[in-house]
């Protein structure tokens, strides 16, 4: 009957409009916390899942700025690697070696004629995006294998055949056909025989054998010409603002379109931060406007609850029903949002599949356990609110 009549008084002592406006004002401020957790997550996912990763993007060939070519033509400097090496976005780096002898390709069909001049390019294997059973090369083979670029083909097979009325090729057809490869030699031209046996879309050259590389820069390269000028970087995250940061205080660029994310990730994290800051300013002003709210309802409801308190209700009691009157509709207000962002995230998961984008679809796990944090903080402060104010106005 003690606690009927407590919840008659209560409920008389706090005004609709007051309870709404605060709730609201709490609902916002969860939905603001956890909305900034969850975009977080969800940027991460989509940088390093498995699913979404890039064995591509995680690649980046790095060259000097066309500006600092103008202004020096010594290609990226042996500090300068030892210096990217030590950096924490690196996972490991690549010596792109080019050709320092002069080389020609042709073709010994008269149905497939052609003749260029050619630089070749090699580096270590597993830099490679792919691995040709034939990738190997000793000083008694008379054989190179290349790898080019699968953009190359592309040109060829829809700009340079079709304006010279050459036969278009497919990636099984092109690996059948003989190369003659040329290189001069103090001795004379040397005739190799080579083949393409893989196609990259990581490195934009045509690359051999790194042995093969090493052996015919010895043999025949200019000793004066040892220049590093394209370096491959192995990241985890290509859209580390730090990477891009740090290429462009040094005068280094790299494919833009694979470090785009560090401008998307700039963005994240303004809105989470924004969203995160303005959740917890709410949170606040929501829980002090709740504090406000208890120190109203007992000061408004003084005189009954004494006469309660003097019935045999005791302050302790008071405290607990107070906190069974105002906490439970916090933790309905948290399960409401988190079912809400719940419903969003499938939502959006399901249409982002569709454009072949990978996002869990449920809330991360940190995104959950904020939100017991923060349910945590209300409950601690709602009940030192109402010790404090019971303690305080009632008992005197």
């Amino acid at each position: 009957m003690l606690h009927q009549l407590l919840h008659s008084i209560i409920q008389s002592a706090t005004g609709r409009l007051s309870r709404i406006l605060a709730t609201i004002a709490m609902g916002v401020a969860m939905l603001l916390i956890v909305l900034a957790v969850q975009l977080q997550a969800n940027f991460q996912s989509l940088l390093n899942s498995p699913a979404n990763k890039d064995s591509i993007a995680n690649f980046l060939v790095i060259h000097q700025s066309s500006e600092n070519l103008q202004r020096s033509s010594k290609g990226i400097s042996s500090q300068t690697i030892e210096d990217l090496r030590k950096q924490d976005f690196t996972e490991s780096i690549g010596i792109i070696e080019s050709s320092h002898f002069k080389a020609g390709i042709e073709s010994p069909s008269e149905l497939f004629p052609f003749y260029t001049d050619i630089a070749f390019e090699a580096v270590a294997d597993s830099f490679l995006d792919v691995q040709p059973e034939q990738w190997q090369w000793n000083e008694e083979s008379r054989f190179i294998p290349l790898i080019v670029p699968n953009l190359f083909l592309d040109i060829y097979n829809f700009q340079f055949a079709l304006s010279q009325g050459l036969p278009q090729l497919s990636t099984t057809a092109i690996q059948q056909i003989p190369l003659v490869i040329k290189i001069q030699s103090p001795a004379g031209d040397l005739r190799y025989t080579g083949r393409i046996v893989g196609f990259s879309d990581r490195i934009a050259s045509v690359l051999v054998p790194q042995s093969f590389m090493q052996w015919a820069n010895q043999q025949f390269g200019s000793s004066d010409n040892n220049q590093v000028s394209r370096v491959v970087l192995r990241t985890k995250d290509p859209g580390n603002p730090a990477l891009s940061n740090y290429l462009k205080a040094h005068g280094l660029k790299t494919d833009a379109d694979k470090t785009r994310f560090s401008k998307y990730r700039k963005i994240v994290d303004i809105v989470a931060g924004t969203a995160g800051a303005i959740g917890l300013i709410l949170m606040l002003f929501a829980l002090l406007v709740f504090s406000l709210f208890i120190r109203i309802t007992i000061a408004t409801s003084k005189a009954d609850i004494e006469l309660l308190l003097t019935l045999g209700l005791s302050p302790k009691a008071l405290s607990q029903f107070l906190m069974r009157k105002f906490f439970p509709v916090q933790l309905i207000l948290m399960g409401l949002v988190l079912i809400l962002l719940s419903v969003c995230q499938y939502l959006i998961s399901q249409w982002l599949a569709t454009q072949q984008v990978i996002l869990p679809a449920y809330p991360a796990v940190l995104t959950f356990a904020c939100a017991a944090a923060v349910l945590l903080v209300i409950f601690l402060t709602n009940r030192q609110s109402i010790r404090n104010y019971v303690h305080k106005h009632v008992q005197q």
